[in-house]
């Protein structure tokens, strides 16, 4: 009696310690999040004022919504890695559109958005039917999306119109606009995930596409509605950039792409694909705002903030590299 007594104890502290690791596991990022800025504000007394903690706001807007669209992406198991040239080029086609050619400045905006589809239903497609590793793909679409960049823009800045302008203002003078549209694109991509059959299939496809094939599901169909999403993703993501810059640069977002990924990674979500939230993702780009952040209060040089940035996002894949082994 007491050796099965002893047993039960030891299986219910195994079980215990089991659902610690993992619900560790699903919400490590808000845990690091958490820690990261009790220490900032320890170093810096100015960390918890409203307006340094609008201006991490602001700076993790245009990552998130990149990474809420990667996230479809890494989700079944594949890689965007044009989204920071897409979302150049559709602040630069909303540009050109408005100032050259005179349309309704909606219009423009709209047009933009619907480069940014194209773009990530070029790369979808390139991805389902050509067969392409979705590495190969979409580095193509980066070189592809930024040289058409530089072509309309002829490589110099373009004055956006007051409609993309007012996206990188505030309303009633405390509340930015950036961080408004991040909230309702985080939403729209929880929904997605959570709520619609594309999401679904993005989690089966990542799980395994031989299986999610298997089951019905038509694997290039909805490869080329995640590639889409994401594309569209990163054109909103570039309007509010331009919104931000007050012009569409055909040099921006360069290196975003990077910030995305790790804000996936970070978020919990795994490179080998099936897992992975809206939440997290949010969550793990207001770990590397708040890095960024903290370390420019601390007037530590832009040089090793690259430094640092670079260990977190190896740290972040080592991370999911060890759970998946112990998986």
């Amino acid at each position: 009696m007491p050796t099965e007594t002893a047993t039960a104890r030891t299986e219910q502290r195994e079980s215990l310690g089991s659902r610690a690791q993992v619900l560790l596991g699903q919400n490590g990022a808000l845990v690091a999040l958490v820690l990261l800025s009790v220490v900032m504000a320890v170093l810096s007394p100015v960390f918890f004022s409203t307006q340094n903690l609008l201006n991490v706001g602001v700076q993790a807007a245009v990552v998130a919504i990149l990474a809420f669209g990667q996230t479809f992406v890494i989700v079944s198991a594949g890689i965007d890695l044009s989204v920071g040239s897409v979302a150049a080029l559709a602040s630069i086609v909303t540009a050109y559109t408005a100032t050259t050619t005179g349309v309704h400045p909606l219009l423009a905006i709209a047009i933009g958005l619907l480069t940014g589809v194209a773009a990530g239903f070029i790369s979808g497609t390139l991805v389902a039917y050509g067969r392409l590793p979705a590495f190969i793909a979409t580095l193509a679409m980066l070189s592809i999306a930024r040289g058409l960049a530089l072509v309309l823009s002829d490589g110099v800045p373009i004055a956006q119109p007051s409609a993309v302008a007012w996206l990188g203002s505030t309303i009633g003078g405390w509340l930015p606009v950036p961080v408004l549209v991040m909230m309702v694109l985080g939403g729209l991509a929880a929904f997605i995930l959570n709520r619609t059959y594309s999401g679904r299939a993005m989690y089966a496809i990542g799980g395994n596409e031989e299986a999610a094939r298997l089951s019905g599901i038509n694997v290039r169909h909805q490869q080329l509605v995640i590639y889409s999403l994401s594309g569209a993703f990163a054109a909103v993501a570039g309007l509010v950039l331009a919104g931000r810059l007050a012009s569409g640069q055909p040099q921006a977002a360069a290196g975003y792409e990077l910030d995305a990924i790790a804000a996936v990674v970070i978020g919990g979500a795994s490179l080998a694909g099936g897992s992975g939230r809206a939440f997290g993702t949010f969550v793990g780009a207001l770990v590397l705002a708040v890095i960024r952040n903290g370390l420019n209060l601390l007037n530590v040089s832009s040089f090793w903030q690259q430094v640092v940035i670079g260990a977190v996002i190896a740290l972040a894949v080592l991370s999911d590299t060890l759970r998946r082994r112990r998986a």
